[in-house]
């Protein structure tokens, strides 16, 4: 029987339920157990897909198209699940089931209410991962004990462990122990006031994971054991580190693994956290800075292209370099920006996805600048259209090319509307959204990269490219060396006669993990650095260079 981790949260938001959720699950792993982790959203919204990456920061796309949250992007890349539909289940999506059975006359003229109908459903969706293959789901209740919308997923755990055997269950609370610096103290009363929030609705825990500046004394442990009706061993110090991937190693240190599986009655297991160690050795060494500027219209709220931040410094793991990323709002190279000032001391520039017109004519000019200056360019989903769009224009001389996302009918309407979402108007999702297969032309950047023919990718896009332009762009150098195995849809353009320039129409940051960094990433990076040390030596030498 699979046995379970509930993971809720207290006294304030963004402590890292996800991060701690993803942690447990990599030293479970560690110990040789299967496992998976869920999470529970209490918004009503059936996904976040339509939510603003401001409000919500990134959508995180799994293999079989479900738009999640962004905590799965750490699921993966803690640990080896592969995320689907079933791992992110939302208040929308669970109300919209029962409301549906309710149409059907499913519950035979029944009232429908929270308890039981809501709640039962919660659970089904929870028992759905109950499988022979998972030793030990991992489930996260988003929110904030005490917020009304979490409720319902609160009362569902609570009476799902009633359901279970002994010892087949546990409740991890993530709480804040700040510390007061004009005191000198770290204060333990917000963590007993949300453990009190937690039992008044039947939820005991279990463990208390305490986020905190510093170790906690004995003395504040047993004060928190003592208030919170735990054993002092159960209450456990989340320490602030200076890199996610430290968190596991950290937990291991205070025994959290250990503590699990004794609470969950598994057979004791030898970890091996050797790869985890060998990983922040790697953090820790000294490391060449190689700076890569990244030009979007979200780049004030970085958990917006929070994949993409993960892989490129994944990508400066492997490659041995101390990825720094420059965040550059493309509007305001709309606006007269000197672009060669702004990008004097970068080694490599990427477009990243979005949605909308703002910032796109900035976009393109940066494009422009990373190709005619030779420049290393990486361009993702909306940065590989607008890398078509600006060559259509720049290097063919299409003027006013376009995508009909911007313009209504340009001229030259070299990225469109999905042929199979014309006439739709309804926005969630109705994009190609999942993993599709592509074909790599031999002798390309693609094919070297990957090191193989064929790939699969996740994507995210309502817009293509129109394959109506496809020649006269060819016969001016663009080469289109990814495509669809239909031969439907461009996937992957470059250019010849440059260091390393290539857009994808997929999002390949959400395949990346800190062990086995993205190929893409990998070789984008790794042209930046080259350009920056040939850089370093013309400018050695007296040139001036962009």
């Amino acid at each position: 029987m699979t046995k379970y981790v509930f993971v809720t949260g207290g006294v304030l938001s963004s402590l890292g339920k996800g991060l701690a959720s993803a942690s447990i699950g990599a030293l479970l792993e560690s110990r040789g157990y299967r496992v998976s982790i869920q999470k529970l959203d209490p918004y009503i919204n059936v996904d976040p897909g339509t939510m603003s990456p401001f409000q919500h920061g990134e959508v995180f796309v799994t293999d079989d198209g479900a738009e999640t949250d962004l905590d799965l992007g750490h699921y993966e890349r803690f640990t080896q699940m592969v995320a689907t539909q079933k791992h992110n289940v939302t208040s929308g999506r669970v109300y919209q089931k029962v409301i549906n059975k309710e149409r059907r006359g499913d519950y035979l003229g029944n009232t429908v209410q929270v308890i039981p109908h809501i709640t039962d459903e919660i659970k089904a969706s929870i028992r759905k991962l109950d499988t022979p293959e998972i030793d030990v789901s991992i489930v996260e209740i988003g929110g904030t004990v005490g917020d009304i919308e979490s409720l319902p997923f609160l009362e569902a755990i609570r009476q799902l462990r009633l359901d279970l055997e002994p010892g087949n269950a546990i409740n991890v609370h993530l709480t804040y122990v700040p510390y007061l610096r004009s005191a000198k103290e770290l204060k333990s009363k917000p963590t007993q006031h949300s453990v009190k929030e937690l039992r008044s609705i039947g939820i005991q825990p279990d463990m208390i994971l305490c986020r905190c500046e510093m170790d906690l004394p004995d003395s504040v442990r047993e004060k928190i054991a003592l208030f919170c009706n735990v054993p002092p061993h159960a209450v456990k110090a989340a320490v602030d580190v200076d890199n996610i991937y430290k968190v596991p190693l950290k937990f291991a240190q205070h025994n959290v693994d250990t503590t699990v599986c004794q609470m969950l009655q598994l057979p004791e297991r030898k970890s091996d956290l050797s790869a985890w160690k060998k990983l922040c050795q790697i953090i820790d060494a000294k490391r060449d800075p190689v700076h890569i500027a990244i030009v979007g219209k979200y780049v004030d709220y970085p958990d917006s292209y929070k994949s993409l931040i993960e892989a490129l410094h994944h990508a400066g793991l492997a490659n041995r370099a101390d990825v720094q990323l420059h965040w550059m709002e493309s509007a305001r190279f709309e606006k007269g920006d000197d672009l060669e000032q702004a990008m004097a001391q970068i080694d490599g520039i990427l477009i990243p996805g979005g949605f909308g017109i703002r910032g796109v004519e900035g976009m393109i000019r940066t494009i422009q600048y990373a190709r005619t200056k030779h420049i290393p360019f990486f361009g993702i989903c909306l940065g590989m259209q607008l890398a078509c769009v600006e060559f259509a224009r720049n290097a063919v001389g299409l003027d006013g090319a376009n995508s009909s996302e911007f313009e209504d009918d340009p001229h030259y309407k070299v990225i469109y509307k999905l042929r199979e979402l014309v006439d739709i108007d309804e926005m969630g999702g109705t994009m190609r959204l999942g993993a599709y297969d592509c074909d790599l032309k031999p002798e390309s950047l693609a094919i070297k990269t990957y090191g193989k023919s064929q790939i699969s990718e996740r994507h995210r896009h309502r817009f293509e490219f129109n394959k109506e332009y496809m020649p006269i762009m060819m016969d001016s150098g663009l080469k289109f060396t990814g495509m669809s195995p239909d031969g439907l849809f461009v996937e992957i353009v470059e250019i010849e006669d440059h260091p390393w320039f290539l857009g994808c129409q997929f999002h390949p940051e959400f395949k990346s993990d800190p062990f086995d960094a993205h190929p893409l990433f990998q070789g984008f990076v790794a042209a930046s650095i080259a350009y920056g040390a040939a850089k370093k030596v013309r400018v050695d030498q007296g040139e001036m260079v962009p």
